[in-house]
């Protein structure tokens, strides 16, 4: 039997049958993780799998995994890992940001768009709790924000899971898609699913008043199918975002507004730290480009570098 995985918690994995049925529970036997597969998780929420029938012990096996036609991973906290996949076979990636409460790195931000441009994935910013940005500066910063993301080619989305703001633009944008959604806890990716679908009704915590950061709430990956049309994979909330096997030469690739003014440099590999004639050092001190994005670069370059995981912040 073929089906796609629904559910990751970890050990146990939910699959529901292409040509429809009751979901299947299943579990993968010990030499399937480790044959080859560098991974904390070598099957992911999307991935279209076989199962064996249930055996004596009435437990179903996944067998195989059907080739991806994608998937987007970020480092492993477990450093004895290489990688963490997210989902797989997913046709947008959405990161779900917040400018306050808690607050978002622009790093993280970065970190994400540009594993998504690497894994050739259409990404989407969802910018949350936007009525709690209630003073002038802060209204200010979102508009800057969303211009910055908005002026490299970025769908910016901006809404309010509370007060129902921007749900309408976002249902729209997820319609007949199989979207990842992501971001650091606290960001309100629960609630969000609340308003796309109703009844539903996930556990939402409260934000820490000491540290004004989030709490878990969503503990395992699940794929959710949206009212007319679509379904989201929700994950838990991550710290931070280390990125997989980036070629340093690379990096800038996946920063759209560095690579179109990369052309310009003197020399062909330029890394745009240090070399004479440099279009995109040039373009920094003008301001055209941002300097949170090039420092997000770096970062990306020291990962290259080191070799190992470093925190999106």
């Amino acid at each position: 039997m073929t089906g796609r995985v629904i559910r990751n918690t970890g050990s146990h994995f939910m699959v529901e049958p292409l040509d429809g049925g009751t979901e299947i529970p299943c579990k993968i036997k010990g030499n399937f993780r480790i044959k080859g597969i560098r991974t904390t998780n070598p099957v992911a929420v999307g991935d279209i799998v076989d199962i064996a029938a249930p055996g004596a012990d009435g437990t179903a096996y996944i067998t195989n995994i059907h080739p991806r036609r994608n998937y987007i991973i970020r480092k492993a906290s477990n450093l004895s890992k290489e990688s963490h996949i997210l989902a797989a076979n997913i046709d947008c990636a959405m990161l779900v940001a917040t400018l306050a409460h808690p607050t978002t790195s622009t790093t993280f931000i970065d970190r994400f768009l540009a594993t998504s441009r690497a894994y050739d994935i259409d990404a989407v910013i969802c910018v949350n709790k936007t009525d709690l940005l209630t003073d002038a500066d802060d209204r200010e910063y979102l508009d800057a924000f969303c211009y910055l993301y908005r002026s490299i080619g970025y769908k910016v989305i901006e809404v309010s899971a509370r007060t129902g703001a921007g749900i309408d633009t976002l249902r729209e944008c997820l319609h007949n898609r199989t979207t990842l959604l992501s971001g650091n806890s606290g960001v309100g990716k629960s609630t969000i699913i609340n308003d796309l679908i109703p009844g539903i009704d996930l556990r939402t915590a409260e934000i820490s008043s000491v540290h004004d950061t989030g709490m878990h709430t969503t503990t395992f990956s699940e794929l959710f199918k949206l009212p007319g049309g679509g379904s989201i994979i929700d994950t838990p909330g991550v710290r931070g975002f280390g990125t997989v096997d980036f070629d340093r030469n690379e990096v800038a690739h996946f920063f759209p507004e560095i690579f179109e003014t990369g052309k310009e440099c003197r020399f062909g590999n330029c890394t745009h730290t240090h070399e004479p004639g440099c279009a995109v050092l040039q373009a920094l001190e003008e301001q055209r480009i941002a300097q949170s994005r090039y420092n997000s670069y770096l970062s990306i370059l020291e990962d290259a570098d080191e070799g190992k995981y470093r925190k999106g912040y």
